[in-house]
């Protein structure tokens, strides 16, 4: 109503009832502070004055009249109603040009209370146009508008000025007609809605203050509306808008829900509209030949009209207060221009935002400013947890709050400053920088199959490669804020090209697997949505296992963002060069560029950690903890029995052989080695003593024998073909020709218990990873547009024999 139209926010167009439509950002002044063009802000945030204007839920609201509570009308935030705000959270004056600012929403937000009430306040918008033309357009707006179809008529209830013409204030009723389902409207028994709306036009001042409240339903359905233009802080020759409003849903014949759902699509709908019709206004006084309005100058006073004007003054009127002055609520305090966050600037450092997105930025933003002082984290960054929490602010609120507390508990803003990798990651972590993909995102190269992650964990502690993860993560941010000034738009994540080759079973070494998952969750946790795409090349067989592992402790948003290719499908159309131009595809890819990531290798274990150190660490405690150790006599070897219930089921296993040479084998079996109930799932210890069991008959070999010799480390898995149960046995090994390949019996057992005779130790850790898991992580994968359903198709054991892929770490 106020602002723009009567029913319709200053400055806003309607195309459909609702709330008025706030004018958008014009380009903010070279140098301006309050944009920080260098980048983006950290400083809190305060919108600007709003006066109530054209309310825009009108359509959506039925009809009773009755005036807003002392109070309700005043200039604030979302609502700007003393009487819901708690103190300290009312509005408070910006000073200097009459702006107000509200410190409890500072932005465009809308809000549900438990009584729902939805809240909504606008950053700064900009027409670059003076003031004193921009209110010759907005007065074109009144009576009618017919770019506002849902803005009947107004009518002019009361009117007056100041004794020297610098005070203008108008009140009127405005109609709107309800957009609204024809139920809805049956229900109310009405086709439009009565708002009445205030302005208040001081030419001295230069400012327009609106107040719009409605009277249609009032006791059931509560709207409160202020707008504001005023002169821009730092170029006199611009104007800015800013717009706050509230809706309190108290009841509506059980409707409230549709309401409030109808009134905040409707409003959000036509926020930006509102600029386009003061805009339709400008250019048509521009057209008939008005560009340029002179300012305001006081008019001389005779004596006898000052005479005049010193007796009794209406009391609603401004003039009580004298020309000029604008009453100043007393729970409002100063706040700095530098607390304000205008649209034009959201544009431009952190991009397309909608109404809500914008209003949950500015809420959060200044709820930061409120409760933590001294330094909040940069737009960008505040911005990344809505995302992640998809604009709900209060999970995202949540969300930032415990990684600020984590960040302050690890000082990792202080990461890029004091950390500095050792000289044995530098040389052995194969990642690093390498320009920039096809977008302008920061790019950065992981050659994960090349990198030895056991040796580096046992070398360096896992402590120290969390930490280095961070500081990437800290210096992406960074870059992201380096290239969004380099290319002129707005740059918040990176990408990461990851080269599987040479990944094999090593990498599924268990401490290191757990390592990864507590690596993605703190990364999930304090840096999200900085990953804008993940491109995975050269993916092998194995790979699937390890994405069944770790995909569950991915975010589904993050799990969209993957590219994955196996082989050499990643050359040619629809590979890497759809995302990296080809001057910067890495020569070991193909490319022409050299590439100076580090190429990684295994670490040689004498650069390993002692014992001391590693127990220093907690990390042989640890390590300890997942595996279960276990001795293998001659003649007795040590089972574990699996029982899988369904086939392409993943058994994978882990194991360091800590004394003696054993043979490692896999077996299968459709019985159970001993009689009478099992309960599903595995178990050690199990032994087949059955010695009338014939290899091929009772049960048959899967996996081929394994010598695996002391100091040797072996991962692996097996694809399941069939139920039934599966053993993992070890037993010492006999001399080249004597290998046993028959299952033990109760003789050769008590006869090994009872001899002196060699022994072996190992450590060792078993998984299963259940068919319907594997299955899923496989069709995940193959939903990454790109090759990887060849790597499915040998990899899924849907038909021919099982698979597995053991490997020996030496």
């Amino acid at each position: 109503m106020g602002g723009a139209m009567p029913g319709v926010g200053p400055g806003q167009g309607r195309g459909q009832a609702g709330f008025s439509a706030v004018p958008g950002p014009g380009a903010l002044p070279p140098g301006r502070s309050r944009s920080r063009p260098a980048g983006p802000s950290q400083a809190g945030l305060a919108p600007g004055r709003a006066r109530q204007d054209a309310p825009d839920w009108a359509a959506a609201v039925g009809p009773r009249p009755r005036r807003c509570a002392p109070g309700q009308a005043s200039a604030g935030g979302p609502g700007g109603l003393s009487s819901v705000l708690p103190p300290g959270l009312r509005p408070r004056r910006l000073g200097g040009r009459g702006l107000r600012a509200h410190s409890c929403l500072g932005g465009f937000c809308w809000r549900s209370c438990k009584n729902m009430v939805q809240k909504y306040q606008s950053p700064v918008r900009i027409y670059k146009y003076p003031f004193e033309l921009v209110m010759a357009a907005y007065e074109k707006r009144f009576p009618t508008c017919p770019q506002i179809p849902v803005f009947l008529g107004s009518e002019v209830l009361r009117e007056s000025r100041s004794a020297d013409g610098a005070v203008h204030v108008v009140e009127r009723s405005c109609r709107l007609r309800v957009e609204a389902p024809r139920l809805l409207r049956k229900i109310a028994g009405v086709e439009h809605v009565v708002f009445v709306q205030r302005n208040v036009l001081n030419w001295r001042e230069r400012t327009l203050l609106i107040e719009a409240h409605n009277e249609t339903f009032a006791s059931r359905v509560v709207v409160n509306e202020s707008c504001s233009y005023t002169v821009h802080p730092e170029n006199e020759e611009w104007t800015c808008f800013e717009q706050s409003a509230s809706l309190d849903i108290r009841s509506f014949f059980g409707f409230e829900s549709a309401l409030e759902k109808i009134a905040m699509k409707q409003y959000t709908a036509n926020v930006k509209r509102g600029k386009e019709v003061i805009e339709h206004y400008l250019n048509e006084l521009i057209s008939q030949g008005t560009s340029h309005i002179p300012r305001w100058t006081p008019a001389p006073v005779r004596e006898e009209d000052a005479r005049s004007q010193a007796g009794p003054r209406d009391p609603g009127s401004l003039e009580a207060d004298g020309p000029g002055s604008v009453p100043v609520p007393a729970t409002e305090t100063v706040l700095t221009e530098g607390d304000k966050l205008d649209a034009d600037y959201i544009e431009r450092y952190l991009g397309h935002l909608t109404p809500v997105q914008e209003s949950c930025l500015i809420q959060l933003r200044h709820w930061l400013q409120e409760t933590h002082k001294g330094k909040i984290p940069k737009d960008e960054h505040i911005l990344r947890f809505l995302r992640a929490r998809d604009f709900h602010l209060d999970k995202a609120r949540e969300m930032l709050c415990q990684s600020l507390s984590w960040r302050k508990q690890h000082q990792v803003d202080l990461l890029l400053q004091t950390w500095r990798p050792p000289a044995l990651l530098e040389e052995f972590y194969a990642g690093g920088w390498h320009y920039q993909d096809i977008d302008g995102r920061p790019l950065y190269i992981l050659r994960l199959g090349h990198m030895d992650t056991k040796g580096l964990m046992k070398a360096v502690g896992e402590e120290v490669l969390l930490k280095h993860v961070l500081s990437v993560n800290e210096e992406g941010q960074k870059r992201c804020e380096g290239n969004t000034k380099q290319f002129g738009r707005p740059i918040s994540s990176w990408t990461c090209l990851v080269d599987l080759e040479g990944l094999n079973m090593r990498h599924l070494w268990r401490p290191g697997v757990k390592a990864l998952l507590r690596t993605i969750e703190v990364v999930e946790d304090n840096y999200p949505e900085t990953l804008g795409r993940l491109l995975i090349v050269r993916a092998p067989r194995v790979f699937p296992v390890l994405w069944t592992l770790i995909s569950p402790f991915i975010n589904e948003n993050t799990r969209q963002k993957f590219l994955i290719y196996s082989g050499s499908n990643y050359q040619g159309p629809g590979g890497l060069v759809d995302y990296l131009d080809k001057e910067v595809i890495p020569d070991f890819l193909g490319g022409e560029c050299v590439c100076n990531v580090p190429e990684g290798g295994l670490v040689p274990k004498s650069l390993y950690l002692t014992e001391e150190e590693q127990e220093h660490t907690d990390q042989l405690r640890q390590w300890r903890e997942t595996y279960q150790s276990a001795s293998v006599l001659r003649g007795a070897p040590h089972e574990v029995v699996v029982e899988i219930l369904e086939g392409e089921s993943v058994i994978t296993w882990d194991f360091d052989i800590l004394r003696g040479d054993v043979v490692f084998s896999l077996y299968h079996s459709k019985q159970m080695p001993k009689p009478g109930p099992q309960e599903p799932g595995a178990r050690a210890g199990g032994k087949l003593t059955d010695k009338g069991w014939v290899l091929g008959v009772d049960y048959s070999r899967v996996e081929a024998p394994l010598v695996c010799r002391e100091g040797e480390s072996i991962q692996g898995s097996h694809v399941t073909r069939w139920p039934g149960i599966y053993l993992l046995q070890w037993q010492i090994h006999s001399p080249p020709g004597n290998v046993a390949c028959s299952l033990p019996g109760v003789e050769d057992v008590l006869t090994a218990l009872h001899s002196p005779g060699p022994k072996c130790k190992l450590l060792y850790y078993y998984e299963v990873l259940a068919s319907e898991d594997f299955r899923g992580s496989m069709s995940s994968l193959e939903s990454c547009t790109s090759g990887f359903s060849q790597l499915s198709a040998t990899t899924s054991s849907s038909s021919g024999q099982s698979r597995s892929s053991p490997l020996v770490s030496r």
